[in-house]
């Protein structure tokens, strides 16, 4: 066994199942949010123009109280200004078959889709040596040089179009 053990990382998640709308449409909204901090995913949510997006954004707020109440429930250290979306899925649930009348006496099938919304959020860790270390000094000028020109990217001139008007000369005297 190694001494460093992998510390786990604690995940708090939500479900939204039998949402009257199709997995491809919820996953228009779910996918803005995937990867984002919950208080960016949750503005990001509130101004969707979408139908779908309250649900959504009730699912998430779900979540997100879920890691509160676990965290005091069990006693567990989790930071909820830290969350942030860590899978965000629709996945497709009982299809609906419905009958639409049709000319001549016919009737055309077709089906309504179900969505299943599951929303994971998790807490963000800091590396130990980023949390432990202190913001770094400016850099500091040798033999009175700007530390900006040392790293100053060099300058790539514009490439030019070619000059169409010769092009149409040389093919006017190909013609010819």
């Amino acid at each position: 066994m190694s001494k460093i053990a992998a510390e786990k990382v604690r995940e708090f998640r939500a479900e939204a199942k039998f949402q009257r709308t199709s997995p491809q449409k919820a996953k228009l909204v779910l996918d803005t949010i995937k990867g984002m901090r919950v208080e960016q995913a949750l503005n990001t949510i509130h101004f969707s123009t979408k139908r779908i997006a309250p649900v959504v954004e009730k699912v998430l707020r779900s979540a997100i109280q879920n890691a509160n109440y676990l965290s005091q429930e069990q006693g567990l250290d989790v930071d909820v200004d830290n969350l942030y979306v860590r899978t965000a899925v629709a996945n497709e649930g009982p299809r609906m078959k419905r009958i639409r009348p049709a000319p001549m006496g016919r009737a055309f099938r077709y089906q309504r889709r179900i969505a299943h919304i599951i929303v994971t959020v998790a807490e963000k860790k800091q590396p130990a040596s980023a949390a432990a270390a202190t913001p770094a000094a400016p850099a500091v000028k040798a033999k009175g040089k700007p530390a900006a020109k040392k790293t100053a990217a060099k300058k790539i001139p514009a490439k030019k179009a070619p000059a169409k008007k010769a092009a149409k000369k040389t093919a006017a005297k190909a013609a010819k």
